[in-house]
């Protein structure tokens, strides 16, 4: 019975999640941290920032595979596959409305004014996680710099793969300068998933190659584009224009980016096509995770790992504030946004017990009305 509370305690979280959770990976991650560290006690903040480092070392959507994460610490297994299915699950239902809509109507539903509020809350929040987190990632003097030197790194374009590859390096190399040892554990490699092409364009295809990018997509989801529109564009397969809307559905719709490939998939192939699309692109995040995850308390253990770990985290938090300032520069375009921004992080800081859903409904409703005046 107790293990049943679990996962529907689970279930609800991450189906909640799924359904209002704005703003790309960085702030997905804001709002899973103040809800199973802050408000639940799930697990520690340092595990936490473990858990995000690791998960940006491995392929896959990172906040995705962060739900699966949490709901293996909190139940095992099970646990894992609850919170990553109830976390897609909304986003995939909304994209696959509008991938019948699009079908249909050769357009998309005028829905800006509804979530033109939406991106400034959403930035207010991923500043307060920011801080929560990068508290307990500096730990030293050192770990401080390497933040610093990451977070020039991101804002100067370098990819966010070599800086927190670049980052765990660095932090072998303070390891082995402080300790003169050279046992090094290394990380477990990722599986490379290869289609053939003789395959028609069909289900199997869909799911071959939406499979193929799932299993080497590193970094934010919005990388799916640029490898979409060399898998499928270049092909003939699909037209640019639709991957383009597609790209708009990611941003309008709550839950992963990724679920934009029900979008795709129903457009290539109806309703098989986005089913097969759907699981394709997540399933190898769930092997992903469920080979990561027990793997953590020994890297954890590892004086080396661990050092690696520290300098991951720190860089990891570098990131999230560099996608914030790219977010504030995007999104805080006029006094409106600006107003909603501000209002949201004094409501973040001073009702620090708030659920993050009410800043981003309230954001949403401010936007609204604003747009009004």
């Amino acid at each position: 019975m107790y293990q049943k509370n679990k996962l529907k305690d689970i279930a609800l979280l991450f189906f909640k999640l799924g359904s209002i959770a704005f703003g790309g990976p960085a702030a997905h991650i804001a709002m899973m941290e103040d809800e199973v560290v802050k408000k639940r006690k799930w697990m520690t903040q340092e595990h936490f920032l473990d858990l995000v480092g690791a998960t940006n070392l491995i392929p896959g959507p990172n906040s995705t595979e962060m739900t699966m994460h949490c709901g293996y610490e909190r139940a095992g297994w099970k646990g894992l596959f609850v919170a990553g299915f109830c976390f897609i699950f909304p986003a995939v239902i909304i994209t696959s409305i509008f991938a019948w809509l699009y079908q249909q109507y050769g357009q998309l539903p005028k829905v800006e004014p509804f979530v033109y509020g939406i991106k400034p809350a959403v930035i207010a929040i991923i500043i307060a996680a920011a801080y929560r987190l990068g508290k307990k990632a500096v730990k030293n003097m050192e770990l401080a710099i390497l933040g610093v030197l990451a977070l020039l790194a991101c804002l100067f374009g370098i990819n966010e793969i070599i800086v927190l590859f670049g980052s765990g390096f660095l932090g072998l190399i303070l390891y082995l300068f402080k300790k003169n040892s050279t046992n090094i554990n290394g990380l477990v490699p990722f599986l490379f998933f290869q289609a053939g092409n003789f395959l028609k364009i069909g289900a199997f295809k869909i799911f071959f190659t939406f499979l193929k990018v799932g299993a080497i997509l590193y970094g934010s989801g919005y990388v799916l584009f640029a490898f979409l529109d060399t898998e499928l564009v270049a092909n003939g397969w699909l037209t640019r224009q639709a991957l383009i809307d597609a790209v708009a559905i990611g941003q309008i719709t709550p839950g992963p980016i990724l679920s934009t490939a029900t979008f795709i998939g129903w457009q290539m192939n109806g309703i098989t096509g986005a089913i097969a699309a759907t699981l394709g692109i997540f399933l190898p995040s769930f092997l992903f995770v469920l080979l990561l995850n027990p793997l953590l308390p020994k890297m954890r253990k590892s004086k080396v790992m661990g050092m690696i770990l520290d300098t991951v985290n720190v860089a990891a938090v570098a990131l999230i504030i560099a996608v914030c300032l790219e977010m504030g520069k995007d999104t805080l375009t006029d006094w409106r946004t600006t107003v909603i921004a501000t209002a949201s992080l004094v409501i973040v800081f001073v009702f620090k017990k708030l659920n993050s859903a009410f800043i981003v409904l309230g954001g949403a409703v401010m936007g609204y009305l604003l747009i009004l005046i």
